[in-house]
């Protein structure tokens, strides 16, 4: 069934032609800004792992990964989620120093996504990880970079907005901080997504801190696995979508687990078993790098600078009959 939202009076600002060479425009900007704000380099990343090495990101614990066998290693393989554990693995791997980091283009395939405006069963991220020095494994540093990639986006829309004239999205600069159990204090009656769209239809940008553990009431606002984000240093960044009107998430960032937090934190996720797979023993042992790193949704982002409806308007994919008739009715172009 189709959760396509449509927008009363929406019409894109720009033509196909237009989008295309806008979208490239974006990613080269943000890119070019972002790398040099968090002293990160670009590096190649896997499409798929092995899935006994632990390193595939288990999200909420419910999707289904990808998987294939290959001929040549009679081995199966599974296609990312992300590249969240990778990323450590990596840093450790090649060498970098505390302070430096890397990014990546992560293409993963989401088969149980389910698919609106704004989430595809493809999915396009910018994946990066930097190693961080124990000193700066607190609440602050947190903020400082979170304000930095915000400041990196708001870079790029001016820019956009520059050369294509007919733009009109406006970021804000001014991050709100505020924890998901703060949220629930201030709208107890209401649902996770009702506090984030409230919240931001005020404030604007947030970045909305502390998710994956139990809030006061029993429930979470929202899932995270246990063993990459410390659930007490993480958060997602959203910005209000005028085109939409509700809060729209384009990254979700943290400072990773360290021995102690993964220890807790498989616990209390049920997933004891995980202790014995390569990259989680490596972490209790307290072999890897304490880093920092997220992702941040590529075709999320495009489409927000681009005062875009709908996901399928920046990428191509494969949608149900419905959205894609619902779409043609309503003018919006999918890829």
């Amino acid at each position: 069934m189709s959760k396509t939202l449509l927008p009363k009076g929406y019409k894109s600002a720009l033509s196909l032609y237009e989008t295309q060479t806008a979208i490239g425009k974006a990613k080269r900007t943000f890119e070019d800004i972002l790398s040099s704000a968090l002293n990160i380099k670009r590096v190649s990343a896997p499409l798929f792992v092995d899935p006994t090495t632990g390193l595939n990101d288990n999200l909420n614990g419910i999707e289904r990964p990808v998987s294939f066998d290959i001929a040549e290693t009679k081995k199966d393989a599974q296609v990312v989620h992300s590249l969240a554990k990778w990323k450590r693995m990596a840093l450790y791997k090649y060498g970098f120093k505390s302070g430096e980091g890397l990014y990546t283009d992560m293409n993963a395939i989401r088969r149980d996504e389910e698919m609106d405006n704004i989430h595809s069963v493809y999915v396009d991220q910018w994946d990066w990880e930097k190693v961080l020095d124990k000193k700066d494994r607190n609440v602050d540093y947190l903020k400082e970079t979170v304000q930095s990639i915000v400041n990196a986006a708001c870079d790029t829309a001016e820019a956009l907005k520059k050369e294509y004239s007919q733009l009109s999205v406006s970021l804000s600069r001014d991050v709100s901080f505020v924890t998901t159990q703060e949220l629930e204090d201030m709208y107890p009656s209401l649902t996770t997504k009702e506090r984030e769209d409230t919240y931001l239809k005020e404030h604007k940008t947030a970045f909305i801190m502390k998710i994956g553990d139990l809030l006061k009431s029993g429930e979470r606002h929202d899932g995270r696995a246990p063993d990459y984000d410390d659930w007490e240093l993480n958060g997602d960044i959203l910005f209000w979508n005028d085109v939409l009107q509700k809060a729209y998430e384009v990254s979700s960032m943290g400072i990773r687990v360290d021995e102690k937090s993964l220890d807790s934190q498989l616990t209390k996720a049920g997933c004891d078993d995980r202790r014995s797979l390569p990259f989680h023993k490596m972490l209790l042992e307290g072999k890897l790098p304490l880093t920092i790193g997220g992702g941040i949704g590529q075709s999320r982002f495009c489409m927000l600078l681009l005062g875009k409806a709908h996901i399928g308007e920046v990428q191509v994919s494969i949608w149900d009959d419905e959205t894609m008739e619902t779409c043609r009715r309503a003018g919006i172009e999918l890829l």
